[in-house]
């Protein structure tokens, strides 16, 4: 049966913000018309936040726990409480108690309002500057590749219509970029100012290493959205300007040889030209290999997730 309104909370080791959350989600929810429900992922905790997240439960049968084996990230655990929830509007927040739940009505009303994705913007950030420098350096790069106008990609309070997390998919690390992924789609992506709150209790989960995999992941994100349907442009622009250079030394050396009887066996320009014609010829036959690969899969794709509407002129109906 199908709910209004889902609310999904990873933890990694928050035995003591789970309980003072709920109450506040719970006190936040209580202000709308809604039915909800609350999912806990449990992303393999080892403290108590299993033992109190049952003890929830206990209390409030509204509460869902999904609970890992081992510690296998955000991403896993938001892609799993995204194929488990029923809401039609999905709100995903941090267990940090950092978020704070009383925004949970603004992001509703900007859902019910027309927007597909709404993403928070820690505008007020309270943390550290050694965390807030580099997200910084990393929000403006994203912007800059994914062609995406946000603040704040990395922050955890976002809401979704159910029809986005049913069309992407996570894997790694890219829960950062779900608005990217979206925007692929053409789905209205819209962002909301939220009051970010210092953490009460625990520490971060989070060190250097995520700054590195965010800018692998970033990699991943550009190539996906702009050439996983034409490799051949990714492959073939360095291809051709290998080619290309490799063509023209190759020529200067010919001239060199035989307008004016230059020896060319100890000139490494001539090894460079011989090496750039092969690699170029290499990333021109790495993309066609793409362009094969893919050529089944465009020809037997589905538009299915591009279509908003279908009108058939006569009874007017939305597929």
């Amino acid at each position: 049966m199908n709910i209004d309104l889902s609310v999904v909370v990873p933890v990694y080791n928050e035995d003591n913000n789970i309980d003072p959350l709920y109450r506040e989600i719970t006190s936040s929810l209580s202000s709308l018309p809604k039915t909800y429900e609350i999912v806990f992922v449990d992303d393999g905790s080892n403290d108590n936040t299993f033992q109190v997240l049952k003890e929830i439960q206990e209390r409030d049968k509204r509460v869902k726990i999904i609970k890992f084996r081992r510690n296998f990230g955000k991403s896993a655990a938001l892609n799993s409480a995204f194929d488990f929830v029923k809401g039609n509007i999905i709100i995903t927040m941090d267990g940090d108690l950092q978020d704070n739940p009383e925004e949970i009505p603004s992001f509703v009303d900007a859902i019910e309002g027309g927007s597909d994705l709404v993403s928070g913007w820690k505008y007020s950030r309270k943390d550290p500057l050694t965390k807030k420098m580099p997200s910084t350096l990393f929000n403006k790069m994203t912007r800059l590749l994914t062609g995406v106008d946000l603040h704040d990609f990395n922050c955890g309070f976002k809401a979704y219509k159910k029809e986005v997390l049913d069309t992407i998919s996570l894997y790694g690390e890219m829960h950062r970029y779900i608005p990217a992924l979206a925007a692929q789609y053409g789905f209205k992506i819209t962002e909301l100012k939220v009051k970010h709150r210092p953490r009460s209790y625990g520490r971060s989960k989070y060190g250097f290493s995520r700054l590195i995999k965010g800018f692998l992941d970033l990699i991943t994100v550009k190539f996906l959205t702009e050439y996983s349907s034409r490799p051949l442009h990714v492959f073939g622009i360095p291809g051709m300007i290998s080619l290309v250079s490799g063509f023209f030394i190759g020529l200067y050396l010919v001239i060199l040889k035989y307008w004016k009887d230059v020896m060319l066996s100890d000139r490494p320009l001539l090894l460079l030209s011989i090496l750039l014609i092969i690699l170029g010829l290499q990333f021109i036959s790495i993309g066609l290999l793409g362009e094969m690969i893919t050529f089944r899969e465009r020809k037997d794709a589905s538009t299915e997730k591009y279509i908003e509407a279908i009108l058939d002129g006569q009874n007017d109906n939305n597929i």
